[in-house]
């Protein structure tokens, strides 16, 4: 069955917002009296939405997780910072509007599919100037499962009244492979996002978002 439409993911695919996320993460830990964690640290801490982050923030740990006052305390100072500096240093990766176009001149639906927040998605792709091209966003808490379950991408088949098997998904980490196999999609990995997805087994590693379309297209 052919494709009809893309699940895009945000952070890491269309984006780079290490940056402003790692800013708010040295934030929540000075509010701590912690030292500042690296960039590159921080980077590997991002993908499985916005209440992980802050655990791994402050324990530096990937599956670390700290009491649940102190969290609730730690969500409060990152979601302050983070929603008033979301577009600060955030940009859009080179290619990702050409791609875009491609998509919608070739006739194919476009969904945003993150783990991010729904508040916060909208937020930075209404600064980024993305929100238009898309039929639909769903974030890390628009339903009751996210990015790994297949929820997401059942959600967006029945919003636009297609089947999984006809949505290619897009991003840079295991989770997106992993929701796109557990839907039936067809699962696309980007090489330049946050994670070495070499080893993901996905059906197509693109170097660009453009050689995305280009696989889908080309795909019989």
């Amino acid at each position: 069955m052919s494709i009809r439409a893309f699940a895009l993911d945000l952070d890491g695919t269309l984006v780079d917002s290490i940056p402003d996320l790692s800013a708010a993460a040295n934030q929540v830990r000075r509010h701590f009296h912690l030292p500042p964690l690296a960039e590159d640290r921080i980077r590997s801490h991002v993908g499985d939405g916005v209440a992980t982050l802050v655990h791994r923030a402050l324990t530096d740990l990937r599956d670390g997780s700290v009491p649940l006052e102190q969290h609730a305390e730690a969500m409060n100072v990152f979601l302050t910072w983070y929603g008033d500096h979301i577009d600060v240093h955030t940009r859009v990766y080179p290619g990702v509007l050409d791609a875009l176009q491609q998509m919608r001149d070739n006739g194919y639906a476009i969904a945003l599919v993150t783990n991010k927040s729904i508040a916060l998605a909208e937020k930075l792709t209404t600064r980024l100037e993305l929100a238009p091209w898309f039929a639909l966003q769903v974030g890390g808490d628009s339903l009751p499962e996210k990015k790994p379950s297949a929820q997401p991408l059942h959600h967006v088949a029945h919003t636009l009244g297609i089947q999984t098997r006809e949505i290619a998904m897009v991003g840079d980490s295991i989770n997106d492979v992993l929701c796109a196999r557990n839907a039936g999609s067809l699962a696309i990995s980007v090489s330049y996002g946050y994670e070495d997805v070499s080893s993901y087994a996905a059906d197509y590693i693109a170097a660009t978002l453009a050689d995305a379309v280009e696989f889908v297209k080309n795909r019989h």
